[in-house]
């Protein structure tokens, strides 16, 4: 049996039965039950706190410079993998950004390993000084020439290193009354 068309055809079940209301359908008997249970559902929610993406990278080392010498990241983690770095979190201002090397994935979640060659990954990420940004990554391949877009913002998009898109935005000022 192939687990991974069963699973998600079992969460499409229960996502249908909770949008269309239908949770009482396997269990009429416990309704009133149900129906409290849910009350107390719709006050309870998810709080994220941090949200952190983490890239996948043939080698780590390449990117730190793009990361730390070029836009002030501090690098607050790390985990070797033989002679070079297997995993890097990069910090700055509360803004974090990881690496995971193919090496790392392949010994501690193989299953994954072919998913995570994929790649890439795309970031946007909202700056206060996009003529600071610009400066700081001017040697990066531009995807995405300087544009100004509908929505308010200034943009420019590079590729890191190790060919993962990263948009910088910066959004004008709200007008003071």
């Amino acid at each position: 049996m192939n687990t991974k068309l069963v699973l998600p055809a079992a969460l499409a079940a229960l996502l249908f039965l909770a949008a269309t209301g239908l949770r009482n359908f396997a269990a009429p008997e416990r309704s009133e039950q149900n129906a409290a249970s849910s009350a107390v559902e719709k006050e309870k929610k998810v709080m994220v706190k941090k949200l952190t993406p983490v890239l996948f990278v043939k080698e780590i080392e390449p990117v730190l410079p793009f990361w730390v010498d070029g836009l002030g990241f501090t690098k607050t983690g790390e985990v070797p993998e033989g002679n070079k770095l297997g995993f890097v979190i990069l910090e700055k201002d509360g803004v974090e950004v990881m690496y995971e090397s193919y090496a790392t994935v392949d010994k501690d979640m193989p299953a994954i390993a072919a998913d995570v060659r994929k790649g890439p990954t795309f970031l946007y990420l909202q700056v206060s000084n996009l003529e600071e940004v610009k400066a700081a990554v001017k040697r990066a391949d531009v995807y995405m020439p300087e544009r100004k877009t509908f929505y308010g913002s200034t943009e420019i998009g590079v590729k890191d290193p190790a060919g993962h898109f990263i948009t910088f935005a910066q959004f004008a000022a709200a007008p003071q009354n």
